[in-house]
């Protein structure tokens, strides 16, 4: 007899829950990549919310790569931040995340732009991280300070691009909020384990995705958690849900740079599962979580 699914109790996020598995079902890796994506986009339309007042967005490209630019009605500071959705590298675009990458532009009183990065499985990695940095790049080109934000998937890529950058000495990033982050830990240890269906996200989901985007396991920009060394990377706030197979991979990853000396803050949601941003207008979790993600990005950019 297999053991109960673990579940949190807070209302707002069962019933988050509830209306996520009746758009996107719960063996949706079973399908077609382009049935998950109209599942996924019909998900994310449910979710959908007005911008922020006198939010202007605008889309462009950077070379050959899709981006959205957010600007709010009060820019208090110079410092730019830069986006990358989660959606396990298969799902998700510059539509999925709108109305998060505008509320959390207007929060911070910062311009965002948001990246619309190749997907697997038509393009294998690193087409992802090398669209995160050619933007990155571009950005930092223009003396601009960046903060680095992702969540999920995203949550990777922005680790991976903080640490492209110190390797290659590139100044600029003056912050990284890693949320939910897939970082590269062992699929049969710790969390992996004991949230292993876990609802939102199972640990044989995150196994589909890995092998869909073909990474070398052990090469640190694809799993940051594999770098040799820490040091010399930028401030981190990094936020994982209790509830998550993924948890794991931010409480070590806090820690590997809390121990090389980098100023980092670690917040566990204890209610929250995976994917909890869409929840923020529902959820009393999600809501505090989601403010604590904004207070994060607005300390970062004001520095």
């Amino acid at each position: 007899m297999s053991a109960p699914s673990p579940t949190p109790t807070e209302k707002g996020i069962l019933q988050f829950l509830e209306i996520c598995d009746s758009f996107y079902p719960v063996d949706a890796v079973e399908a077609s990549v382009e049935q998950q994506r109209h599942w996924y986009d019909a998900l994310c339309a449910r979710f959908d919310r007005p911008l922020p007042p006198d939010m202007i967005f605008a889309d462009g490209m950077v070379q050959r790569i899709p981006i959205r630019r957010y600007r709010p009605r009060k820019i208090s500071t110079r410092t730019v931040l830069l986006y990358l959705h989660g959606g396990g590298f298969v799902v998700g675009s510059l539509e999925s995340h709108h109305a998060i990458c505008a509320e959390i532009a207007d929060f911070a009183g910062a311009e965002l732009v948001s990246v619309d990065y190749r997907l697997a499985p038509e393009y294998r990695w690193p087409a992802q991280t090398d669209d995160g940095f050619a933007v990155l790049k571009h950005l930092l080109s223009a003396d601009n300070k960046v903060v680095l934000i992702g969540d999920s998937a995203g949550g990777n890529l922005a680790a991976g691009l903080a640490l492209r950058a110190r390797d290659e000495e590139l100044p600029g990033i003056v912050g990284q909020v890693l949320i939910y982050p897939a970082l590269g830990g062992g699929l049969d240890t710790g969390s992996y384990v004991e949230m292993a269906e876990a609802p939102g996200l199972t640990t044989a989901d995150v196994a589909y995705y890995r092998e869909i985007l073909q990474a070398p396991a052990d090469n640190s920009i694809a799993a940051p958690l594999n770098v040799s060394s820490a040091a010399g990377l930028p401030p981190a706030f990094i936020t994982a849900a209790y509830f998550d197979p993924l948890r794991d991979d931010s409480r070590q990853y806090a820690a590997r740079l809390a121990d090389a000396g980098v100023e980092v803050w670690f917040r566990e949601e204890p209610q929250m599962v995976h994917a909890w941003l869409r929840a923020r207008h529902m959820s009393d979790g999600a809501r505090d979580g989601f403010r604590a993600v904004c207070e994060a990005v607005r300390h970062f950019a004001a520095t």
